[in-house]
């Protein structure tokens, strides 16, 4: 009912409405057409009739596509831009053709396109984007063109493309992506299996091939050799430590984070406080533990260090670090997640005090545990908790040596500090 009133709407402000002057208006095999091809036009024109079904733009001088360029025709179902100067598709540009079911931008030079507009082109049928200079396509980006028969994406500047990206295509009979400088790293492979066994037609199948690395340039991507690509994994490893050392004030703790998978995965830190969310890239740090001029730092360091080898630093652990502390790797084939809850026990609830009195144990995040002759031991079959001496050892410095961080071999956990506490570590 609502589109049958938009319909009659649109009609009775079309008979009312003259055609831009540049243009040429008129109806034809039942579609209302507005022509503007050839006209040398640097903008969209205003003025066209609301009811107009066909606009073909093409041929002109158009540098781009503003929000709200077509709000005047939303009864489009083709549109023509094709050999225009188009460099930018605005936001909101196409958003309103809620019924377009056939958009032809080829022969620009987009580079920068707002995919989100699609995402209400769900009547879409036919979509060619062929020679401009796309670079990236979003993995959701055609997540609402279920009708989408038709897909040309040929002579552009593709270098990968997601996985999955062609999956909300169910009804994709036609599909043009040859003549991409596509650089086979493993992050392609899905697409070379994919293309070997949809039934969707690709043509020029020689022409889908590689552009990098140098030893691959010109391989079509359905003869790509076997890659050794394997998706990441993280384990964050530790050990306690009872080194004696001079105590020095302060607490130091250090997590190792074991990472693996091919192509190398960026190692990235989640760290959750009771004072907010920090993010870090991997690393922030050198081997000396200091940062870059103008980082951020705390009596010269940064509050958390992140090094290459996959180690993270807390000098001066306290309340207001305790939390979740998590490490993410990921590469072309996937990420991969691990985490532990740190809490500091304080006297009365665990461990010993300053004093060396004994006091029980405390449950972290949910997971039980209780202190026996020094030791933790897990509530349940399931847990993994493990117990964490405070011990005596020197400066930062010393303990990123003791940590390995310097060093190849992957380092434990340890802590340096004033008191004898027990910390906590609960895995999951």
């Amino acid at each position: 009912m609502q589109e049958l009133c938009l319909l009659c709407w649109a009609i009775l402000l079309g008979l009312g409405q003259a055609c831009p002057e540049p243009c040429d208006c008129g109806e034809k095999y039942g579609f209302q057409i507005a022509d503007c091809a050839y006209r040398d036009l640097e903008a969209v024109p205003p003025g066209f009739p609301a009811n107009v079904t066909t606009l073909s733009l093409s041929a002109n001088r158009l540098p781009g596509l503003p929000g709200g360029a077509f709000e005047e025709v939303p009864l489009l179902q083709s549109l023509w831009l094709a050999h225009n100067e188009i460099r930018t598709v605005a936001a909101g540009a196409l958003a309103t053709l809620g019924q377009l079911k056939s958009l032809d931008l080829s022969h620009n030079l987009i580079s920068d396109f707002a995919w989100s507009d699609l995402h209400n082109l769900s009547a879409l049928q036919l979509l060619k984007m062929d020679s401009n200079e796309l670079a990236f396509i979003p993995q959701d980006a055609f997540r609402s063109l279920r009708a989408l028969r038709s897909l040309q994406l040929n002579h552009n500047r593709l270098h990968t493309l997601t996985e999955g990206t062609f999956t909300p295509l169910t009804a994709l009979s036609h599909l043009q992506i040859n003549d991409n400088p596509f650089d086979c790293t493993c992050g392609i492979v899905w697409l070379k299996t994919w293309a070997l066994a949809t039934a969707v037609s690709i043509p020029e199948q020689d022409n889908i091939a590689c552009t990098s690395p140098h030893v691959l340039k010109g391989t079509p991507l359905s003869r790509l050799p076997p890659l050794p690509c394997s998706a990441p994994s993280v384990q964050l490893t530790y050990q306690p430590s009872q080194d004696g050392a001079e105590l020095r004030a302060g607490f130091v703790l250090a997590l190792h984070c074991d990472v693996d998978g091919q192509p190398a995965p960026q190692l990235h830190w989640h760290i959750q406080t009771p004072g907010g969310t920090v993010e870090i890239a991997s690393p922030n740090v050198g081997a000396d533990g200091r940062a870059p001029p103008g980082a951020p730092t705390t009596r010269g360091r940064p509050r958390f260090q992140a090094f290459a080898n996959g180690s993270l630093l807390i000098p001066d652990f306290g309340k207001l670090e305790e939390g979740t502390y998590s490490c993410l790797a990921t590469n072309e084939l996937g990420s991969a997640e691990s985490s532990v809850n740190v809490a500091l026990a304080t006297p009365g609830e665990g461990g010993e005090d300053a004093l060396g009195r004994r006091f029980h144990g405390k449950a972290v995040e949910g997971k039980g545990c209780y202190t026996v002759d020094n030791e933790v031991q897990p509530s349940g079959p399931e847990d993994n908790v493990v117990i964490i001496y405070l011990s005596r050892a020197g400066s930062p410095e010393a303990a990123v040596t003791a940590a390995g961080v310097s060093g190849q071999q992957p380092p434990g956990l340890f802590l340096l500090g004033q008191s004898l506490f027990l910390l906590f570590l609960a895995s999951f």
